[in-house]
């Protein structure tokens, strides 16, 4: 499905954390994954924290609003693993699903990444997210393996899919 409206991605502003506190509590629920991460007294009062500067984020605007962001980071300090980034956080407002937010997210994270020498991208993925998983193999990710039954979730043992690509 084409969108009528212009996806734009920038890099984050302290500016944007209270329309990402929103964002994140519309995008994430139980049923996205894991439960204990939606418990009332662990929900942040600020979306950018010293572990997680704005530095660390592009935003997606859909119709000048923000409507998702990408969390890149190091998977390791070690000076070994530098050339690789890791997606540690993808998130769209349900409303603007299925218009190209989370594909134009990928696709600025990667020339991003490309022009500061960033030679690998990867992510994690619960292997139930069928979705997410057709998203990213159409980015140009491949599986690079699986971590079985790696969560329990609601009683359901559930595997965590590890994806990369080469930039």
């Amino acid at each position: 499905m084409k969108s009528r409206f212009e996806v734009r991605v920038r890099p984050a502003r302290l500016a944007d954390q209270e329309a990402l506190i929103e964002l994140e509590a519309i995008a994430w629920s139980a049923e996205s994954g894991f439960p204990s991460t939606m418990a009332a007294d662990q929900r942040n009062a600020t979306f950018f924290d010293d572990r997680n500067p704005p530095e660390a984020f592009l935003v997606a605007e859909l119709d000048g609003r923000v409507a998702g962001y990408i969390r890149l980071k190091p998977p390791t300090k070690l000076p070994e693993n530098a050339h690789v980034i890791q997606v540690q956080g993808l998130a769209v407002h349900p409303d603007a699903r299925r218009h190209g937010v989370a594909s134009g997210l990928l696709a600025a994270a990667e020339e991003t990444l490309r022009e500061r020498g960033t030679r690998k991208l990867t992510l994690r993925v619960l292997g139930t997210n069928a979705a997410a998983i057709r998203l990213y193999e159409r980015r140009g990710f491949v599986r690079e393996g699986t971590l079985l039954e790696e969560f329990c979730i609601k009683g359901r043992f559930v595997d965590d899919v590890i994806m990369a690509k080469r930039l």
